[in-house]
């Protein structure tokens, strides 16, 4: 199915693409994305780890959509001429299984995010079809990035927020995660993960006036110029991403890390607002997000 995302992505985006970067090269914009692919991740949606009959459902779901064309119907919303939809909640959680719960973290546009009190984005989409298609009603918990995996989990946890606090999360109060969630070993200690449904790298946020990366055309490229930043350089991140640890360093994803100091924000669009406010020189994010948070902000300039 991925393969087939790939393809669809490759037609449908070009648009929305050509778009954005052109919009970029225009007086008044504040923000650009530096075009080039810092990694290589997989989207999925999880369960709880042995969860194999939702698991399974999941899967046979998603595969029905890819051939039916119905998630071929979503992206074209998000990344070509389509109209989202709007997805709504039920009002209160039910444990009695008659709900499908979801955790998601509705800051992360075009996957996942809010207009008033309904849901847009291609997972929210995705996960109202597959309620539907379970004969069940659709929850949908908001909450903090951090908090989603920990949420569907057996066991829960806790995460530090960005005030340094621990903050407890009960274990298995959501069916599925559907939150831009990026494949990981570490992840997969504690959830089940399914097919993967998008390929997702991270990119770099700059401000438009600033030349630094232009000459780049590689990862190796751009990272040559962040190896070169000291702590005096600030670089925002979204709290509990794939971005976050790409600039802090892991080493379950091999990441080097690299010595600015890295700034963590509850959104993306918290951290590209603060590049206008200097309180951040640069921001590292998923590339839907980063394109989609870069247009918004230049249509307000």
């Amino acid at each position: 199915m991925k393969k087939v995302l790939s393809l669809v992505l490759a037609m449908l985006m070009l648009v929305t693409v050509v778009t954005v970067f052109a919009a970029c090269g225009q007086t008044g914009n504040a923000v650009k994305v530096i075009d080039i692919k810092l990694t290589e991740e997989e989207y999925a949606f999880a369960v709880q780890k042995g969860d194999s009959e939702l698991l399974a459902s999941l899967n046979a779901f998603m595969d029905k959509i890819e051939q039916n064309g119905q998630f071929a119907e979503i992206i074209n919303k998000y990344f070509g001429d389509g109209t989202p939809t709007p997805v709504t909640s039920a009002s209160e959680m039910k444990t009695d299984g008659s709900q499908l719960i979801v955790a998601t973290n509705a800051a992360f546009e075009p996957f996942e995010y809010k207009s008033g009190e309904n849901y847009l984005g291609i997972d929210m989409e995705i996960m109202a079809l597959f309620a539907a298609d379970l004969g069940k009603e659709l929850y949908i918990n908001n909450m903090e990035f951090d908090a989603v995996c920990l949420a569907v989990s057996a066991q829960g946890g806790e995460y530090e927020d960005e005030n340094g606090n621990m903050v407890p999360v009960s274990g298995g109060i959501c069916d599925v995660a559907a939150a831009g969630l990026t494949v990981s070993e570490k992840r997969r200690e504690i959830l089940d993960f399914s097919d993967s449904y998008y390929d997702a790298s991270q990119m770099l946020i700059v401000a438009a006036d600033d030349t630094t990366f232009d000459a780049c055309e590689t990862a190796a490229d751009v990272e040559a110029i962040l190896n070169g930043l000291t702590a005096e350089t600030k670089v925002g991140v979204q709290n509990g991403t794939t971005g976050k640890l790409y600039c802090e360093g892991d080493a379950d994803w091999e990441f080097d890390g690299f010595a600015f100091e890295t700034v963590g924000y509850t959104n993306g669009a918290l951290a590209v607002q603060d590049i206008l406010n200097g309180g951040v020189k640069y921001v590292v994010i998923d590339e839907g997000p980063a394109k989609a948070i870069v247009a918004k902000v230049n249509a307000a300039n």
